[in-house]
């Protein structure tokens, strides 16, 4: 008897050639796409490479056809809106700029999915994510970079331990996405040139700001001041939702110098802008820390490299933990300005060590 994976298929291209290539290995494929967002009330504007459309599912749909294996949509709207929208809005609310699409690994893909998958008697989920999932002697695994590094999304996968290592695929981990594309074209697959979901597929237009301001209703808004590093007024914000550290544009004030957010009070409102070098850091406090082996936890200090964005350079660091589930990474060389919120990935080489997110900045 075969073994049976169940296959996320978002109706693009990397999902369908990752679940042919299971196919082809002798896998049960049972292909599912997850219904995440909900409906829009006013709609909002269709924009190019928005994802999670009508259009996608049947795209998905028709890849199953073709591939000839059962495809199933399961709704998990709810859940998706009480797990990553809900944070999402939280988040810009409390002055941190989340990271939507490693909230929906971390709480959807892996965790609901995985339910979905127990009820089907799956033996292991898929997903066309650009990773690799290793083995070693001691019957450790170990979560690695893609082969792909322009490609590589193995920072959105930090959270994965063990357990969720041991019974998880990624088919596209050893190549590259301009043979994912002659795959698909060579399996006759009408998506194979599809082009990439480039936007967070709940604000297809990009405006975030009024997407926090529809969900999050005018009373959880705080407006307030634009400050100096002295503490003199600069000018007045709609709210600090507008506002990420290390922002430029956008600030509705000019100076000598150009200006950079630096802090940001949720409660009084109040947003502290500054030159770019008043950003630098000496590294950073993580909170909700999770690590692919447990046992990293009790090797003290560390050195290893640490993302602090999806498209950050990896910066020489050392990681230490300082209570249950918060750490402390110290850049060895200084570091440039970290956005509370945002994940940090650690790295050692091309393996994911672990990571969570930032809680705030260490000063210099």
């Amino acid at each position: 008897m075969s073994v049976r994976v169940l296959a996320a298929m978002s109706g693009g291209v990397d999902s369908s050639v990752a679940a042919a290539l299971l196919r082809d290995q002798g896998y049960d494929v049972v292909g599912v796409a997850m219904r995440l967002v909900p409906e829009a009330t006013p709609p909002a504007p269709a924009r190019r490479g928005a994802c999670c459309s009508h259009e996608d599912f049947e795209d998905a749909r028709r890849v199953a056809e073709r591939l000839d294996f059962p495809f199933y949509v399961v709704d998990l709207r709810a859940d998706f809106a009480a797990r990553v929208i809900a944070n999402f809005v939280g988040e810009y609310i409390g002055g941190r700029t989340p990271n939507p699409c490693v909230m929906c690994n971390r709480e959807i893909k892996f965790d609901r999915l995985w339910q979905r998958a127990r009820a089907l008697e799956a033996d292991f989920v898929a997903t066309g994510h650009y990773a690799r999932v290793g083995r070693d002697a001691a019957d450790r695994f170990h979560l690695r970079r893609a082969a792909d590094t322009a490609k590589d999304q193995s920072y959105f996968l930090f959270s994965l331990g063990q357990k969720e290592l041991a019974r998880t695929l990624f088919p596209l981990g050893d190549m590259t996405k301009t043979e994912v594309r002659a795959r698909a074209r060579a399996l006759g697959l009408a998506n194979a040139d599809k082009p990439e979901s480039q936007e967070i597929c709940f604000v297809p237009d990009g405006d975030y700001a009024s997407f926090v301001e529809r969900r999050a209703g005018s009373g959880r808004i705080r407006p307030g001041r634009l400050l100096d590093s002295d503490g003199n007024t600069l000018g007045q914000h709609r709210g600090v939702h507008h506002f990420t550290l290390g922002q430029r544009r956008g600030l509705g004030i000019s100076g000598r110098q150009p200006l950079y957010v630096r802090q940001i009070f949720a409660d009084s409102g109040d947003v502290v802008v500054g030159a770019r070098e008043e950003l630098d850091s000496a590294g950073l406090v993580a909170t909700r820390v999770s690590l692919v082996d447990s046992a990293i936890a009790d090797k003290g200090e560390i050195a290893l490299e640490v993302k602090i964005r999806y498209r950050h350079p990896p910066l020489p660091a050392t990681f230490r933990m300082i209570s249950a589930d918060s750490a402390e990474i110290r850049f060895r060389n200084g570091g440039p300005a970290v956005t509370p919120g945002q994940a940090c990935v650690l790295y050692r080489g091309d393996e994911v060590l672990g990571g969570g997110f930032i809680e705030r900045a260490l000063e210099r």
